[in-house]
Parts: structure tokens; sequence; C-alpha cells
């Protein structure tokens, strides 16, 4: 079996493609800006999301697709490039997948794309879309181009993973690297509640999409744990040996801050270490249901937000990252 993985670089893909090598996949990549210089055994395409001739024939024989790669808050200032590439990017893949034959297409969405889910309620996949964020509303588009092609014969399933994280994972880490280095804060009345997935879990979950997911169907892949970014907070903090201050920042200023700083450093075309973006993750709340997944595919997730963290920041002491 032949995989094509984009994002390739990133996180969740770097997990995914050793376990796809480990389970006797060849895999193929595409490669935009990172070099995959730690796994040589992948086979490297250079080349763009956008670019349909390069995705023919990079396709060319491929089994399955993973298709990970966008445009995110982290490293994106440019409002267009997330349409760029979360939109356009996977518009030109489907339609290239379709074109080659492809057996299978993984499409990676985010839970983003809900916006927030009321207090008191867990979201299933069909729960009605909301997306607040540059990100999410493109994430959404690029679910629906998703819909569309499974509509029109090609085979896709959909992912919606949860609070994603583990070993080597960057994006976490600065939450994490805040609290161990007590420069953290919660926010006062803050209702943000979370359902994380370690990413050993979530990568199981991946492959039993790819072998028996439905066609078409959305499935949400993440833990059995919904917690608050407090109760997250704080079992970080026990995991660094440190408490979260009894402090806390108030919410109102907070976002207005937040509003004007996304203005100051859009002229100076950087990102902000404060806006709205990163606040979701203490004001909407992503309470989800992985139902769905365990019922129809077997999705067991078996790692639990203490162990998960303690595993996580053992891994960051080890590498010299805290």
């Amino acid at each position: 079996m032949l995989a094509f993985v984009t994002g390739a670089s990133g996180f969740i893909a770097s997990h995914l493609l050793r376990a796809l090598i480990i389970k006797g996949w060849d895999v193929r990549a595409l490669v935009h800006n990172t070099a995959l210089d730690e796994i040589p055994s992948i086979e490297s395409v250079a080349g763009d999301i956008r670019d349909g001739t390069t995705l023919e024939n990079a396709l060319a024989g491929v089994d399955a697709v993973f298709h990970l790669a966008a445009a995110v808050g982290s490293i994106v200032t440019d409002s267009h490039a997330f349409h760029k590439v979360n939109v356009d990017g996977t518009q030109a893949l489907l339609a290239a997948a379709q074109r080659v034959g492809v057996k299978r297409v993984v499409h990676f969405s985010s839970i983003g794309v809900l916006g927030a889910v009321k207090t008191g309620e867990t979201a299933e996949e069909d729960y009605p879309p909301a997306p607040r964020t540059i990100y999410d509303k493109t994430k959404l588009a690029a679910e629906k181009a998703a819909g569309f092609a499974a509509a029109n014969g090609l085979d896709v399933v959909i992912i919606r993973p949860g609070w994603v994280y583990g070993p080597g994972d960057r994006r976490t880490f600065k939450f994490i690297s805040a609290i161990c280095r007590k420069k953290f804060a919660l926010i006062a009345g803050a209702p943000g509640r979370q359902t994380p997935v370690y990413i050993d879990d979530l990568v199981a979950g991946i492959l039993l999409v790819a072998a028996k997911g439905r066609p078409g169907a959305i499935y949400h892949l993440a833990g059995d744990e919904i917690l608050t970014a407090e109760e997250m907070a704080r079992t970080v903090a026990a995991a660094c040996g440190v408490t979260i201050p009894r402090f806390k920042l108030p919410k109102g200023p907070t976002i207005a801050a937040a509003f004007i700083l996304e203005k100051v450093f859009a002229l100076a075309k950087k990102e902000t270490f404060l806006n709205r973006g990163k606040l979701s993750f203490f004001l909407d709340p992503k309470a989800m249901s992985s139902d769905r997944a365990k019922d129809e595919l077997g999705f067991a997730p078996v790692i639990d937000f203490r162990t998960g963290i303690a595993r996580t920041v053992g891994w960051y002491r080890e590498n010299a990252w805290l």
C-alpha cells in the first residue's frame, strides 16, 4: 500500500508517518518548506498544494491520501493565505485525487468549525457549525469541499481531532512551557472546555478511519475526558511541579487587549503573543463526542490526560525543551 501525506512536517503527520511505516506502508510526502531528513525512507515530493500537475504526478499509484496540510494561526499573519492553503489547496488535491483515481482520501478538518459548543452540550458530528476565526472558517469551507467531492464519487472521509497533544508538539508546548515557567494566568469566568486526545490515540484512530470509515462520513477523534481550561492547566502544573497563580485575568479587558494587539501587530505583519484565536482555548467550549468512531470503527482511546501530560512534559525535559 502506498500513502500520500500532505503537511508531512507537522506534528500529527510526523507521528502518522512513523505509524504508517511500522504498518508496512510505503509513504510519499508532499514537502513545501521543511525537509523530512529525520525519516529518510519516505519519498519526498517538493511542491505547492495548489499545483494540480504536481499533485497528479505525486498521486500516481497512491492507495490512500492523508491530507493534513494547512495554514495555521501560529505561522500565518496574512488572512488570504488561510484561504489559499486551506480551501484552494484542498480543492486542488481533491480534484487531482479524483482525476487519478485514488482509492481513499482522509481529510483533516478541525473541531473549531463548530465555533463554541453550548455549555452543557457535547457535540456529535452533526452539531451545527459556527466557526469564529478565519482559520476555522476556511477549515469549514475545506470540509464542505470534501463533502462535495464525496457526493460526486470520490471516497473521502473527514476527521475532526480533539485538542491534540504529545511529545514533539510545538503548539501545545507554548501552553505547557508558560505554565512550567510560571508565566501563565487563567481568565476569570472563562467557559472553555476541551476534549484532549493524546497523539498515539489519535494516530490509532486515523488508521481506523482510513481502513473502515464510511465514505463521506465525518468522525470525531478525541479522548474520553471533557476538561475545563483550568483543570487542564492545573494538571500541566502538577506535571511540571509548579502551581497556578491565584490571580486571574479579567475576561472583558483581556479580550479587548487581544483585539488591539491583533490590529497593531498586523501592521508589522507579525503574529502577536495574544490574539482572539489563542483566547478561544479559554473562551470557546469544545466538548465533543467520539461515539461514532467508537461504535463504527472500534476507536478506543487509552491515555488519560494526566498520564499523557506526564509523558509529554517528560519528553520536553529529556529533549531540553524545558
